[in-house]
């Protein structure tokens, strides 16, 4: 029986009994249904690497969805090739007895330069003078402008961004529609993110967060209808579950006051110097890789976070060995949040020096990750009209910068990537191959579930 694996980012294993996605809990009464012990941290890119490879952090190497390299001395976040994966992934493992498989991959992370049959992945087009335009990137090629010309373009401003809804989830699963009926894989992977923003900038609990699983309730299911109606075989999963926050703890300017970070002064911004630093963190949502490249500091670095409000623990080398996912991209001391708190990734006290960045949307240039982005700054007068002019600029060929993002992490409602107190607030995985129990499957569990689903396909 062919496959497809449907992952639902932000749903938890408590929005099967909360009422909000009846179709989905209805859906899921027939079948084997676990929640996840989430990968660590809990975070897009580590989990699909746990799911896809069996293997913890200290073995595939995705310590997080950034990481800072020694060698280059930067941060790199939102990579998207399959290289940097350091463990085979359940299609490989499967094609050794099943040379034959076909496999698609729409939208899962690590896509670019895969060994899937099929792939779509977001990727923005780079001309040589700055300018940006939105785009998807394909295997084969030819499966671009063909997508193109029968779904229309990839509406990438609500992929992410301040924009970000429903319109970019609906494109990924009409093509998954689009790639069952033109290729017929044996086994596919769907990405499907809505959740995971209004969960975000509103908070888990919140009335347009209710709305936003309504809205997923019928699009998974009217998703999972047309698949299973063609004899393909549905697991659903997650990556992890979103919980209520209220404190942004900016990790950087706490080491800053210590006269631990190295700031360099550009055209009145203050830009951090990650080769410099004697130690700064790359934030990750509720977790940070803290980089301490003096080692006569490190115990004071550890010092300092433990003592900083809104840090519940710090893991050294040794704990992070215990746990399996040490790995040299991994941070000299991991800081992971409490309950309530999430890290920002400002460094500047004065946010007239902040970098020219700060207030656009830019996932590739920012040494860490920021929820800010979803917001459009609450301080702007006609906001619709900066937009509308900073368009026609481009049109003309003009550059400029889309300066549209609040700096107040403030607004940031729910976040992700430490391990919940409560089992409800975990992932979960859905459909034939769960092993059946009461406890919960462990993240590299899943690869098992995934790796029967391809045996039988």
């Amino acid at each position: 029986m062919r496959r497809c694996v449907l992952n639902v980012v932000g749903l938890s294993f408590g929005d099967l009994s909360s009422g909000e996605m009846p179709r989905v809990s209805a859906w899921a009464e027939g079948r084997q249904s676990r929640p996840i012990r989430p990968a660590f941290p809990a975070v897009t890119c580590t989990a699909q690497a746990d799911y896809l490879t069996g293997e913890r952090s200290a073995v595939h190497g995705i310590v997080g969805n950034g990481w800072h390299d020694r060698a280059l001395g930067e941060v790199h976040f939102w990579k998207q090739s399959n290289r940097l994966v350091g463990a085979p992934k359940v299609w490989d493992v499967l094609r050794k007895t099943r040379p034959g498989l076909r496999v698609a991959n729409l939208f899962w992370w690590y896509n670019m330069g895969s060994t899937v049959d099929v792939a779509v992945t977001p990727r923005p087009i780079y001309r040589a003078d700055g300018a940006k335009f939105f785009d998807i990137a394909t295997y084969p090629q030819e499966l671009r402008p063909a997508l193109k010309r029968d779904l229309g373009d990839f509406p990438f401003h609500t992929f992410w961004g301040p924009r970000a809804g429903v319109a970019a989830t609906q494109w990924i699963a009409d093509s998954i529609r689009w790639v069952e009926e033109k290729e017929s894989p044996d086994l596919s992977f769907g990405y499907l993110p809505h959740l995971d923003y209004d969960l975000q900038r509103y908070g888990p609990a919140d009335s347009r967060s209710v709305e936003a699983r309504r809205a997923m309730d019928d699009l998974v299911c009217d998703l999972i209808g047309f698949l299973e109606g063609r004899g393909v075989a549905v697991t659903v999963l997650s990556e992890y579950g979103i919980t209520a926050v209220d404190r942004a703890v900016a990790l950087n300017r706490v080491l800053r006051a210590e006269g631990w970070l190295e700031i360099k002064e550009e055209k009145g911004c203050e830009v951090l110097d990650p080769m410099a630093s004697r130690a700064f963190a790359v934030v990750d949502h509720q977790v940070a890789h803290v980089t301490v490249q003096d080692a006569s500091i490190l115990e004071a670095v550890r010092r300092v976070l433990e003592g900083t409000p809104g840090v519940e623990r710090v893991l050294d080398r040794t704990a992070q060995r215990e746990m399996g996912i040490e790995h040299p991209r991994s941070g000299d001391l991991i800081a992971v949040a409490d309950e309530r708190s999430w890290f920002s990734y400002p460094w500047w006290n004065d946010d007239a020096k902040a970098p020219d960045y700060a207030r656009t949307v830019d996932i590739h240039r920012k040494p860490g990750y920021d929820p800010c982005e979803l917001f459009m700054d609450p301080a702007l007068s006609f906001p619709a009209l900066r937009v509308v002019w900073f368009l026609l600029r481009k049109k003309l060929g003009l550059r400029s910068l889309l300066e549209v993002i609040p700096m107040d992490g403030g607004m940031v409602k729910g976040s992700h990537g430490r391990v919940p107190s409560d089992v409800r607030d975990w992932p979960v995985c859905i459909g034939e191959g769960v092993p059946v129990g009461e406890g919960a499957m462990d993240s590299t569990e899943v690869f098992d579930v995934l790796l029967g689903s391809g045996s039988r396909a």
